[in-house]
């Protein structure tokens, strides 16, 4: 026991602090008649530091726990001894919050008084001061007082407390203010020198005795408090931190200990924590997962594995999941345990109910601490309602490819970009008369004529719909299609889908119709076309009885003459070969060609033509047409048969309306005129016939539809002039002023490309 004793920590600190504390009572004692007072004065400020931190460690159990009650019976319990005149304890703001003397509390003190001028002199007041700055020395009716300031830190127990708001930022949570009376000290200075050899010797019994009890409070006990609570630490019970009220390094260390303790406690908590967190992961997993041993029996399941096989119950996975009797042929999991490697495969099994259910199955090896497998761990992804989906979407495109292929017209799917054809149905080779795989990766354009192949290749991509227009056939045949584009995806890129009607037997049978309706103009027109033939006739005869006569008189013909007879029948027969020529022109079949055209030639053209039709009725025609009116795209020949119809129905309409009246000038009169804006060009032809009434408005256009008497009328042409018009992207309205004032055709055009005046 003594061996041990001796060998302790405490023994060697008494030794140590003895022999150190009496070669310093010698030292003091030798000095002490020098810096007598001087020393005094500084060990009563010594003590009353320590008596201040002795009061602020009796004091922090309390406050560690927020109990006002507390402090004030501490303060008042300590303040009750003789030489204590004060204890105060001031807030950051300067404000009383405890004292011994009640009147005090919740006062604030000016930062001029002697308790604080000490620091605030100073701008800033500094983060550190020594003793002697904090201390001051008071005399209060004749009584001497030493006080002296102590701040409390917010030390590393205190911020994190429940108790306190402070934040681990701040340094200071306040001050304590204590006051000594300095009497005593005073009147020992006086005998001091008498008993200085007899206070040196108290002094080291009493230090040396004090030493020895702070050494085994403050440093044996809480060490084997330590020791114990390391031992605790490595058991399974909770840990419980050390109370120790110290400030010094063993309550650093003991802080240091708690908070190691702290940490240790909560990574175990922690890992407890995981380990519930990765049980609920792995039982909420959304997939199917388990753990298969080497016999293959399913050792662990999640609750998505349960709910659709059902509880394992100690069997075989090719048991719970195929209803086999023996092992898969070919098991990922078999495969894991031969090579320790992840496998994949896809499965099919029944569940719990009998239904049928389909899996990817994923594997992955188990290893003990050792490296050896010893389980696999197998996850499957439910993909029975993706089979379901592939089962109805092979149907849903097996309905498609039907529908694809039954649609009698011909349909392409074109690369948005290349305008390539990436798909077709069966009525393309019926109509163009190549297979599926022959034109299948061919451009789209080919199909159209060389020459027009670049005009086509930008307006596919932009038009929502072409036509008609020309294609040509795998045999070289013309055909002429309406092309309806829609824009799609198909396979993740953009495609262009094509519907093309086929209408050439529908244009051939409006081509036969427009021709018979020329035919039946020209029929109509044949008395006038006679009439303007007769006159160059007439001329011809007299001309050629004159060179009769002459020759057969033998009679000399003046040169004179003779060159103006000559001139005179060069004139008409021009005339009537240039009449002929215009019958021949308008009466030919119109191509579906498209070129650029100036309507004022049209106009002029047709009047031309129809002039006489008027002159004999007498029937005037004012012309106002703009010289600077753009072209359009059109054909000529068709144009002049829609003005041709509707001077013809201007024509009549005025006959009608004056027939059993007495017109007078400009009555029975015929207006064109042409004018543009800057996307269209615009026709008018209005007559003073007797209006449209406002009934028959809406059906004016349709085939077959006439106002005249039996015998007098088809109904075609203004029907026929519509399609012509609607060919080339124009519009053709009708309108009437009102009752007996006429009717009004106004025929809009989109201009063409390039701008073109007369």
């Amino acid at each position: 026991m003594f061996k041990k004793f001796r060998q302790s920590l405490i023994m060697k600190m008494i030794l140590s602090g003895g022999i150190t504390l009496l070669l310093s009572v010698m030292l003091w004692t030798s000095f002490n008649v020098l810096f007598f007072k001087k020393n005094v004065t500084d060990n009563a400020m010594s003590d009353i530091a320590m008596l201040s931190d002795t009061v602020l460690l009796s004091l922090h159990y309390a406050m560690m726990l927020d109990s006002e009650e507390y402090i004030e019976q501490d303060i008042k319990n300590i303040s009750k001894q003789g030489d204590i005149k004060s204890i105060r304890i001031y807030n950051k703001k300067g404000r009383i919050v405890f004292s011994n003397n009640p009147d005090e509390i919740d006062t604030v003190i000016d930062i001029k008084t002697g308790s604080c001028w000490n620091c605030h002199r100073f701008d800033p007041p500094p983060s550190t001061m020594g003793l002697h700055q904090r201390s001051r020395v008071e005399t209060v009716n004749g009584q001497h007082f030493i006080g002296i300031m102590t701040p409390i830190p917010n030390s590393e127990g205190c911020s994190p407390g429940p108790c306190h708001v402070h934040s681990k930022d701040e340094r200071l949570l306040g001050l304590l203010d204590l006051e000594i009376s300095t009497e005593k000290k005073r009147s020992m200075l006086a005998t001091f020198e008498r008993a200085n050899f007899g206070i040196a010797l108290v002094v080291f019994s009493a230090t040396f005795a004090a030493l020895f009890i702070y050494a085994y409070n403050f440093i044996f006990k809480p060490i084997r408090t330590l020791i114990k609570a390391t031992k605790d630490i490595g058991s399974a019970r909770d840990f419980v931190e050390v109370q120790l009220d110290q400030k010094d390094e063993i309550g650093t260390l003991s802080d240091a200990f708690n908070m190691m303790g702290r940490q240790v406690q909560e990574k175990h908590k922690a890992l407890i924590e995981q380990k519930e967190e990765y049980r609920d992961l792995f039982d909420n997993v959304p997939c199917l997962v388990s753990v298969v041993d080497l016999n293959f029996r399913v050792i662990r399941h999640n609750r998505a594995y349960e709910e659709h096989f059902g509880k394992p119950r100690g069997r075989q996975c090719y048991q719970i999941n195929k209803d086999r009797d023996k092992k898969c042929e070919e098991c990922p999991v078999e495969r894991t345990f031969s090579d320790l490697a992840p496998h994949m495969s896809e499965e099919s099994g029944l569940s719990k109910d009998g239904n049928p259910i389909h899996w990817i199955v994923y594997t992955s090896p188990i290893k003990d601490r050792s490296g050896q497998i010893v389980a696999a761990m197998e996850m499957m992804i439910d993909i029975t309602k993706r089979k379901e989906l592939e089962v109805r979407l092979a149907d849903s495109e097996q309905r498609y490819h039907a529908i694809f292929d039954s649609i009698p017209g011909a349909i392409f799917v074109l690369d948005a970009e290349t305008l390539n054809i990436i798909n077709c149905n069966d009525p393309v080779e019926q109509t163009y008369g190549y297979s599926r795989d022959e034109i299948h990766g061919k451009s789209f354009l080919e199909l159209f004529r060389e020459e027009e192949r670049s005009d086509y290749a930008h307006l596919v991509k932009v038009k929502k719909e072409i036509g008609p227009c020309s294609q040509i056939t795998k045999s070289g045949i013309p055909i002429y299609v309406v092309l309806r584009i829609s824009p799609a995806e198909f396979d993740s890129n953009k495609t262009l889908i094509i519907t093309c009607s086929d209408v050439t037997q529908k244009l051939e049978a409006e081509q036969q119709l427009i021709q018979a309706s020329k035919m039946s103009t020209l029929g109509e027109m044949s008395s006038g076309v006679a009439h303007e033939l007769n006159q160059p006739l007439a001329i011809l005869k007299t001309i050629s009885n004159l060179l009769i006569r002459k020759v057969s008189r033998d009679q000399a013909i003046d040169p004179e003459i003779l060159k103006e007879m000559a001139e005179g029948v060069d004139t008409h027969v021009n005339r009537a070969s240039k009449i002929i020529d215009h019958m021949r022109e308008f009466g030919r079949k119109s191509d579906l060609k498209t070129m650029p055209v100036q309507v004022n030639k049209v106009l002029q053209r047709g009047l031309e033509f129809f002039s006489r039709q008027l002159t004999v009725r007498n029937i005037c025609v004012e012309m106002d047409l703009n010289s600077h009116v753009p072209i359009i795209m059109a054909d000529s020949n068709r144009l002049e048969q829609v003005v041709i119809n509707l001077l013809i129905n201007a024509r009549d309409a005025i006959e009608e309306h004056w027939a059993n009246r007495v017109p007078i000038a400009d009555d029975k009169k015929i207006c064109i005129s042409t004018t543009y804006t800057d996307e269209h060009v615009i026709i008018k032809i209005c007559d003073t016939g007797p209006g449209i009434p406002e009934p028959i408005q809406a059906r004016l256009f349709e085939p077959f539809f006439t106002t005249k008497d039996v015998g007098k009328g088809t109904g075609l042409g203004l029907s026929i002039s519509y399609g012509i018009v609607q060919d080339y992207n124009g519009t053709i309205q009708a309108s009437s002023a009102g009752e007996n004032l006429g009717a009004c055709f106004t025929i809009t055009f989109p201009r063409g490309d390039l701008e073109k005046s007369v």
